[in-house]
């Protein structure tokens, strides 16, 4: 009924509700990413998103539902340590991880998500697993009870302690402030301006995508940001914060995690879309520009008809898209059309 209520509106509006084919799209966090940003860092990261679309869109040509796509595509960027998810997680101010994950089938709307894992290698699987098999949303040390039970991978914490991430939390520590994400390191003039709050760089990996038939799917995760506080919580295991899916649309979202649930970001877009009739790039620009302050948010989205958008309000995002119609694109900073 609601679905088809949004098409009379679309309608109304002169958007005929027409099938585009598949989609999808992915990100690797949002926030103040500087244009000098080191050619290596800047290419490793390149090279990984170029990957994981190419993943995800053999994936969806082979006909794998796009829950399917979505945890394949997740699973890669978290065993990837270029980016704040699995391997690459930010450490905690205790100097350990506590990885958070989310994923959400919109045919169904079903979902899954888990908080303060320390030792589970692909967060996004055993997100599925507790969708799957037990309730929404499993955290700390129930969910590693849960994930030995069933014989989800695992590998000692020391693993996910990378000398990277052990340099970045030093230095969030001498500047006695929170770093969200580590887009590089910081640089002596930024700890001497940092403040309390944290600064802008942010970091999540996510992806969404649709089928031919237009089934969707949103899954999200991360390590959190820098010297956060132990057993913090962000929006990316948060349903309709930072992940969300349903029968009009999937998105995942990444940025300043408060600022995120405050504005229930993901529903606020399948919402927009729901009850004023607007296209996606509409709702989701609403959302991104209105409700969300500047620097603060950005989110890779997908509709039931193929559409696709990844709008941010901060310097850059690490994102990439394709569609069955030949457009592809994978960038940091703003294109021309943006």
């Amino acid at each position: 009924m609601r679905l088809r209520r949004t098409r009379a509106l679309q309608r109304e509006r002169g958007r005929w509700w027409r099938r585009m084919g598949w989609a999808i799209a992915l990100q690797g966090g949002a926030g103040d990413i500087s244009p000098s940003l080191l050619p290596e860092r800047r290419l490793a990261k390149e090279a990984c998103l170029r990957h994981c679309l190419r993943l995800g869109v053999d994936a969806l040509k082979s006909k794998k539902s796009p829950l399917d796509v979505v945890e394949l595509v997740v699973r890669e960027l978290e065993n990837n340590p270029h980016f704040n998810a699995g391997r690459g997680s930010v450490l905690t101010s205790d100097g350990t991880v506590e990885m958070e994950s989310c994923i959400m089938d919109g045919n169904t709307m079903k979902c899954g998500a888990v908080s303060g894992l320390t030792t589970v290698v692909n967060a996004i699987s055993l997100a599925r697993l507790v969708m799957e098999r037990t309730h929404i949303y499993l955290a700390f040390d129930g969910a590693e009870a849960f994930a030995r039970e069933h014989g989800v991978e695992t590998l000692d914490a020391s693993h996910f302690i990378t000398p990277e991430n052990i340099e970045r939390l030093k230095q969030a520590k001498e500047a006695n402030r929170v770093q969200i994400d580590y887009t590089q390191p910081m640089q002596k003039n930024e700890k001497d301006a940092a403040t309390t709050d944290g600064d802008s760089r942010i970091g999540t990996v996510g992806c969404v995508a649709v089928d031919n038939d237009g089934n969707l799917a949103a899954a999200t995760s991360t390590g959190g940001f820098v010297n956060k506080m132990v057993g913090r919580i962000g929006d990316t295991p948060i349903v309709g914060a930072g992940t969300y899916a349903n029968s009009l649309c999937a998105v995942s979202a990444t940025g300043k995690g408060e600022a995120i649930i405050r504005g229930t970001v993901a529903r606020d877009v399948a919402a927009i879309m729901e009850f004023k009739g607007l296209s996606l790039e509409e709702a989701a620009a609403c959302v991104v520009k209105e409700r969300v302050p500047k620097g603060n948010v950005g989110l890779v989205a997908v509709s039931a008809t193929g559409e696709v958008t990844m709008p941010f309000n901060t310097t850059g995002m690490y994102r990439a898209c394709a569609t069955e119609d030949g457009y592809s694109e994978i960038a940091i900073w703003p294109s021309t059309k943006d």
